[in-house]
């Protein structure tokens, strides 16, 4: 597995897993499915302050993640929000763990001081992976989030980095 900097040609791939995602999970509060028109804007807010990385085996994309900019104030300009997916039939095959500690290591090479994650209930493997590298849950929202059909609540993680 390579784990590499999205280019704007993995973004077919990276709306394809995002969309089964949004399809079949509540790993994510979206309920539309992305349009290409939609994902080039995403993908050109990111850039090299706030990478997207992807894992790909044989030219092929697993799996993505983020960091995302966790609020336009200037005083937290040093914490950002950690996202990834995996395509289904690669789920439990270790490429969410690369990807994450991928992106652990690009947040600190990046100089930023926390990173956030949002884990919506259900989602165990994920609260399990992400505290497995050392996030911690600081916090549970309530209901915050509806999707197919009930609420749901959303743990909120940190890793500080420093």
């Amino acid at each position: 597995m390579n784990i590499r900097t999205a280019t704007e040609a993995d973004l077919t791939a990276i709306t394809a897993i995002y969309n089964e995602v949004i399809a079949n999970s509540t790993a994510t509060f979206d309920t539309e499915p992305r349009t290409d028109e939609g994902q080039r804007e995403w993908f050109a807010a990111h850039g090299p302050e706030f990478p997207i990385l992807v894992a790909e085996r044989d030219g092929a994309v697993m799996g993505w993640a983020s960091l995302t900019q966790w609020s336009r104030r200037p005083a937290y300009r040093g914490t950002v929000e950690s996202s990834f997916y995996v395509q289904a039939e690669h789920r439990a095959q270790g490429v969410g763990r690369a990807l994450k500690e991928a992106l652990i290591a690009e947040a600190r090479r990046l100089g930023f001081h926390t990173l956030l994650a949002r884990v919506a209930e259900g989602s165990d493997e994920s609260l399990h992976l992400n505290e497995s590298l050392g996030f911690e849950r600081i916090g549970t929202m309530k209901q915050v989030g509806r999707k197919f059909g009930r609420w749901l609540d959303v743990h909120v993680m940190q890793l500080m980095l420093d």
